[in-house]
């Protein structure tokens, strides 16, 4: 294992808190390495908001006591994560991700990179609106800002909904508030490597979130590659659980249950280690309210899977 690691809590019966209690090694965000996102470092595992809402929208799941989910993100922040993933549509009935994220961490670490995504919205009973259209991308993205409490956003990915075909109406709305200093960086999400191309000729992409897994489907292989060669972080979401084991009808293959018994890991570990193992520019950002699985999640990092291990796993 790297030696990055940092001495933690071992009792989370009390997550308010971020100061330690008993000594535990856990082992830091930095221990799968960095990416630069733009002109941003950041460790390569990072933290994904929408599980912090348990919103029904979003595959189920109940919300964790307020208190323990801020102490959760410090917790985070404090083991080294530094890109944050998340969104204003990321909300419940009794949480919303962004507000979390400002009452948890505001005034932010100067290194913290917030990623946030445009394009779908809810209205607030929770159902959701059509795709917004380019004059609308200013009010969510301003929307974003009030909730996070702050002056510009570092990462906008525009979130296409299926259907969509040309992106070069959001994407330049979104270039244009990029230009007049609401946006530091521009990233895509839902998109085809036809679309990215097209994204590409207008303003940079720094990066691309797509639906990609060990055993969710490996639709994006050939844009993983593409995203590899041309600099562009790929940040996949449901890398870590999928939509169905989420609602706990997945299975662990036998390979995956193999593999995380010669490691003592769990099987999700193995999952996000084969994620990271896809190439430097991949970026993972697993999310939970729960302190014990983020101390999981970090250490995943550090898992090393050897040539075997990966031709098992496919």
């Amino acid at each position: 294992m790297p030696t990055d690691e940092i001495t933690a809590a071992s009792d989370t019966t009390d997550t308010t808190a971020v100061s330690v209690t008993s000594a535990v090694t856990v082992t830091t965000a930095a221990s799968a390495g960095t990416w630069t996102l733009g002109d941003r470092t950041v460790n390569r595992i990072g933290f994904g908001a929408m599980r912090l809402t348990g919103s029904a929208a979003f595959h189920g799941g109940t919300p964790s006591e307020r208190d323990r989910v801020i102490g959760v993100l410090r917790r985070a922040v404090e083991f080294g994560v530094n890109h944050i993933d998340t969104a204003a549509f990321y909300f419940s009935s009794l949480r919303s991700a962004n507000e979390l994220i400002n009452s948890a961490l505001a005034p932010y670490p100067d290194d913290l990179v917030i990623a946030t995504k445009v394009g779908p919205g809810r209205d607030p009973s929770g159902q959701w609106l059509p795709m917004a259209r380019p004059d609308q991308l200013r009010g969510q993205v301003e929307e974003n800002l009030r909730q996070l409490g702050r002056d510009h956003l570092d990462v906008v990915n525009l979130r296409l909904l299926t259907g969509v075909g040309s992106v070069a109406e959001h994407f330049g709305a979104l270039a244009q508030l990029r230009d007049a200093g609401l946006i530091r960086h521009l990233g895509l999400s839902g998109v085809t490597d036809t679309q990215l191309d097209e994204a590409r000729r207008i303003a940079p992409v720094v990066c691309v979130q797509n639906r990609y897994g060990l055993d969710i489907g490996r639709q994006n292989d050939e844009l993983v590659r593409v995203c590899g060669e041309q600099g562009i972080a790929f940040v996949p979401f449901f890398a870590l659980t999928g939509v169905g084991r989420e609602a706990g009808g997945v299975a662990d293959s036998a390979a995956v249950v193999s593999v995380a018994q010669a490691y003592g890991v769990t099987p999700a570990q193995v999952r996000l280690a084969w994620t990271l193992h896809r190439g430097p520019h991949v970026l993972a950002i697993p999310g939970t309210g729960n302190p014990d699985h983020l101390v999981e999640n970090l250490a995943a990092g550090a898992l090393r899977l050897s040539a075997e291990d990966l031709t098992a796993l496919g």
